[in-house]
């Protein structure tokens, strides 16, 4: 039951999603960026998801850096959006290419696959609303078919397109995003810009006894970029920071045994773990429960289910700290 309601969670976020982008209720914070830095944090998120189907990845960027005004959140969340969907619907062991070109003053990118294809009156449609290519049990992945309506989306609200490209059923798809290329004048804006990374490079120790809910978290962010070690109790976690020596320990507190107050408080009074990042992730969110948890040591108070952006925003702000915990509560 547990898995199964957060499973319907994640599917009404990205209804929400969906619902947010039709009312105009997302707003493009545009940049100006580098094409290839959007691209290799795409391919970051996207690679464990394609190491694990065994397929092998090829990435060809242009020798010129290729500039485009956009948002680099929901660029990126293009890009992997379609590298995810090419790994769901190719077989074990498939190749996967994404290329990056210019075409005059279009940046264009193609993201192809030897997968199962799609037959020719779907091209178009694939990008409708609860779409799905191919609905039998040996390609059910629990979605609604909504991925590639955020892709067309995203696209068109930085003024681009996006085409779905196939020669049938099982030979494979390719998916083709045109964007306005910049000037010489926006590349030299661009110059400092860093490449973006999903994820600060963190060593990150997840403790949670709901053995689902911390693999999937452990594995979310995993694929955002950190490094990550995941347990299911509170003395399972004192022993793995010693052994594994993480930087942030995300933890839950209602654990059978040994809580995450206990927990946190042991952490505080070791000399050698007391400047790790403790963010507690929990049920309990009334206000006494948030000072419960200041008091015990953590540094901030997450309720679950956690929103991604806010714990990467919270690395992040703890990346770029001083040394010393910095007592926020959220």
């Amino acid at each position: 039951m547990d898995r199964q309601i957060r499973h319907l969670v994640r599917l009404v976020d990205d209804l929400l999603e969906v619902s947010r982008i039709t009312r105009g209720l997302i707003e493009i914070q545009r940049e100006y960026l580098d094409l290839s830095s959007i691209i290799q944090a795409a391919v970051d998120t996207s690679k464990p998801l394609l190491d694990a189907a065994g397929h092998t990845l090829n990435v060809e960027f242009p020798p010129e850096r290729i500039i485009v005004h956009g948002d680099g959140v929901r660029l990126t969340q293009v890009f992997s959006n379609l590298l995810a969907n090419a790994a769901k619907y190719t077989d074990a062991g498939g190749q996967v290419a994404i290329r990056v070109r210019r075409q005059g003053d279009r940046a264009v990118v193609s993201v192809r696959d030897s997968g199962i294809g799609i037959a020719p009156d779907q091209l178009t449609a694939v990008f409708d609303m609860f779409t799905q290519v191919d609905r039998s049990n040996r390609r059910a992945q629990g979605g609604l078919g909504i991925g590639l309506t955020l892709v067309k989306s995203l696209v068109e609200m930085h003024g681009g397109q996006v085409e779905a490209r196939s020669d049938g059923l099982g030979r494979g798809s390719e998916f083709v995003v045109e964007l306005a290329v910049q000037d010489r004048r926006a590349a030299t804006v661009s110059q400092s810009s860093a490449p973006l990374r999903p994820f600060p490079r963190r060593r990150i120790l997840v403790v949670d006894d709901n053995t689902d809910a911390a693999e999937t978290l452990g594995e979310l962010l995993t694929a955002l970029g950190a490094i990550v070690e995941v347990v299911h109790s509170g003395r399972a976690a004192l022993a793995a920071l010693d052994l594994f020596q993480p930087d942030s320990v995300v933890l839950d507190i209602g654990m059978p045994g040994m809580d995450g107050y206990e927990v946190a408080q042991r952490i505080r009074a070791s000399a050698a773990h007391r400047g790790v990042l403790l963010i507690a992730l929990t049920g309990w969110g009334q206000e006494h429960d948030r000072r419960r948890s200041t008091a015990a040591g953590f540094d901030h108070h997450v309720v679950k289910p956690p929103d991604i952006d806010r714990l990467r925003q919270l690395f992040l702000d703890n990346s770029a700290a001083t040394a010393g915990p910095d007592r926020r509560t959220h």
